[in-house]
C-alpha cells in the first residue's frame, strides 16, 4: 500500500528560516508562489521558508497532516512536444490560523527575518471594511489583517527602517499593491494609529504590483494513481498545472538582490519590471482577447471547451488568425516578434490535453470582459488600418447572440450582473430588427463606458454578422 506523504516519508528534515509570511494556501499559490520558492531555495541563497496564514475560518488539515509537503505536477506542450514534471516542494514550514490562535499571528510580526509578504485571496479579496476594528481578533478582511499585523511589527521594532516588509499581492485585479497599499493607509486613519505608522508604511515598505499567470487545475483526479506511482507516495494535495509561468512584478531592479529570479539555473519567467502595464495589455488582448472571442461562437456550435476549439476545422484556425492579423498588429506596446512569440505559447497552452478549460467558465462575466479584452482591439485596429476587424466583429455580434440567453431551443446559463442580463433580454425581446438591436447594444455608454454605435460602419458590420448567425451561417462566416 502506498504511503501517505509526509517528512518521514519524503526523508525531509530539514526547515529553512521562515523569512516569507503568505496569506492563502490555495492551489494557485502552492502550484505557483511556493513552485518559485522552491526553486530559488534550491538554486540561489535565498534560502526562505513561508508561513502560510489562513486568512479566512477554518484549517489547512490535508496540509498539517503531510508536513505542509506537497507535489506540483506540471505538464504542457512545447513546440508541440506534451512534456510533464513532478517536484516535491518543501518551502512551507508551517501553518498559522488567526481565527484559533490570534496571539501566534501576531507573533509573527515579531520574528525579525520576516521580509516578504506573499497574497492571493482571490478578486475579492482586496476591499476595505469600516466594519473592521483594531480590537478584531482577528479584522474580517484580508487588507485589515495585515494592517494589523503591520502596525505589531511597527510597534514592536520601534518604527526601524529595515524591519519594513516587501508585499507581493497575486490577486487578479489591476495595481493590486497600489490598491492594497491605499487600503491600508484607510485603516490606518479609520483606526487612528500612530501618526508615524504610515510613513513607515510608506517609507520602508515595498509595495509591489503583479500581473501572474499559469493555468492551476488544482487536484489531478484523472492522474492522481499514475503519478503515485511513480512518486512512491500519495499526496493528497498533488497540484497540477500548466508548465507555462508568467510572474511579472512592478519594482525597482535592487528587488532582484533579495529576490534573484535571474540566478537559477532553470529559466524563470518572472520579470521584475519598472511597470507592468504594457504585460498587461499584452495578456489582456492576447490571451484573455482569444478566449472572449472564442467562448461565444464556440458556444453556439455546441463546443465545451479551449482544447477542443482550438481542434476544430473552423474555429481553430479563425481564432489563430484572429490573434496573428488583426490583434497583434493593433498592439504597439511590444515587438511584432515577441507578441508572435508570446501567441505561439498561448496556442500550445489552449492545446495542452491535460488541461479542461470550459467555454461556458470563460463566458462568466463576459459584459465586462468584451470591454476590456475585445473592444480595445477593434478600436486599435480601426486606427491603425483605417478599417474594420472582420474577426472581431464576428466575436462582439456572437456575444451579443449569446446574451439573448437562448439558443436552438435551448436556455444558456449565462452567469453575470442580472441587471446586464435583464437588459439584454429586454433589447431582444423589444427589437424591431437586428440592426436596431446592434445599434441599441453598441449605444449603451453604461457597457462600453462609450458610444460604439458612433464608430462608421460597426453597427452595420454587427448588424449583418447577427443576421448571419441567426440564419445558420455562422459556420460560414468562421
Amino acid at each position: 500500500m502506498t504511503k501517505r506523504l509526509n517528512a518521514e516519508v519524503a526523508n525531509v528534515g530539514r526547515m529553512y528560516p521562515e523569512r516569507i509570511l503568505q496569506f492563502g494556501g490555495g492551489n494557485f499559490l502552492r502550484g505557483f508562489v511556493d513552485w518559485v520558492v522552491d526553486i530559488l531555495n534550491e538554486e540561489t541563497d535565498f534560502c526562505s521558508g513561508i508561513a502560510i496564514v489562513k486568512a479566512t475560518p477554518g484549517t489547512y488539515e490535508d496540509l498539517d497532516a503531510q508536513d505542509c509537503l506537497f507535489t506540483t505536477y506540471l505538464h504542457g506542450l512545447r513546440d508541440g512536444i506534451f512534456t510533464e514534471e513532478t517536484r516535491l516542494i518543501t518551502s512551507v514550514n508551517r501553518t498559522v490560523y488567526p481565527y484559533q490562535d490570534f496571539a501566534a499571528y501576531l507573533e509573527l510580526a515579531r520574528q525579525d527575518p520576516i521580509r516578504f509578504i506573499f497574497s492571493n485571496t482571490t478578486e475579492s479579496g482586496i476591499v476595505f471594511s469600516e466594519e473592521d476594528k483594531l480590537s478584531d481578533e482577528p479584522p474580517a478582511t484580508f487588507p485589515a489583517k495585515l494592517t494589523r499585523l503591520l502596525y505589531e511589527r511597527y510597534l514592536h521594532f520601534e518604527a526601524a527602517p529595515e524591519k519594513g516588509c516587501i508585499i507581493i499581492p497575486t490577486e487578479l485585479i489591476e495595481d493590486n499593491a497600489a490598491r492594497l497599499l491605499l487600503i491600508i493607509l484607510g485603516y490606518a486613519r479609520l483606526w487612528r494609529l500612530d501618526k508615524g505608522f504610515g510613513d513607515w508604511i510608506m517609507r520602508h515598505n515595498l509595495f509591489c504590483n503583479t500581473l501572474v499567470d499559469r493555468i492551476i487545475p488544482g487536484y489531478p483526479e484523472a492522474d492522481a494513481e499514475r503519478v503515485f506511482a511513480g512518486l512512491g507516495y500519495e499526496d493528497r494535495l498533488l497540484v497540477a498545472g500548466e508548465t507555462y509561468h508568467s510572474w511579472i512584478i512592478e519594482a525597482p531592479r535592487r528587488l532582484l538582490d533579495e529576490f534573484p529570479v535571474n540566478q537559477t539555473r532553470r529559466q524563470l519567467n518572472v520579470r521584475i519590471v519598472d511597470d507592468a502595464a504594457p504585460y498587461r495589455t499584452i495578456k489582456v488582448r492576447l490571451l484573455n482577447g482569444a478566449h472572449s472571442s472564442m467562448a461565444p461562437i464556440g458556444l453556439l456550435l455546441g463546443i465545451e471547451s479551449v482544447r477542443e476549439a482550438m481542434d476544430h476545422d473552423a474555429l481553430g484556425p479563425f481564432i489563430q488568425e484572429l490573434i496573428e492579423e488583426e490583434v497583434i498588429p493593433s498592439v504597439t506596446e511590444a515587438p511584432r516578434a515577441e507578441l508572435e512569440a508570446f501567441a505561439r505559447d498561448v496556442f500550445d497552452r489552449f492545446r495542452n490535453p491535460h488541461i479542461h478549460h470550459r467555454l461556458l467558465t470563460i463566458s462568466l462575466n463576459s459584459s465586462s470582459k468584451v470591454k476590456e479584452r475585445i473592444v480595445p482591439s477593434i478600436l486599435a485596429y480601426l486606427k491603425e488600418r483605417g478599417e474594420l476587424p472582420s474577426r472581431l466583429t464576428l466575436a462582439l455580434a456572437a456575444f451579443i447572440r449569446l446574451y439573448k440567453g437562448e439558443w436552438e431551443g435551448e436556455m444558456i446559463p449565462l452567469n453575470d450582473d442580472p441587471e446586464v442580463l435583464d437588459w439584454f433580454r429586454e433589447q431582444w425581446s423589444r427589437a424591431a430588427s437586428l440592426d436596431d438591436l446592434a445599434g441599441t447594444v453598441l449605444a449603451n455608454e453604461a457597457l462600453w463606458e462609450r458610444d460604439l454605435s458612433q464608430i462608421p460602419g460597426l453597427a452595420d458590420r454587427v448588424g449583418e454578422n447577427l443576421r448571419a448567425i441567426e440564419s445558420g451561417r455562422l459556420l460560414a462566416l468562421l
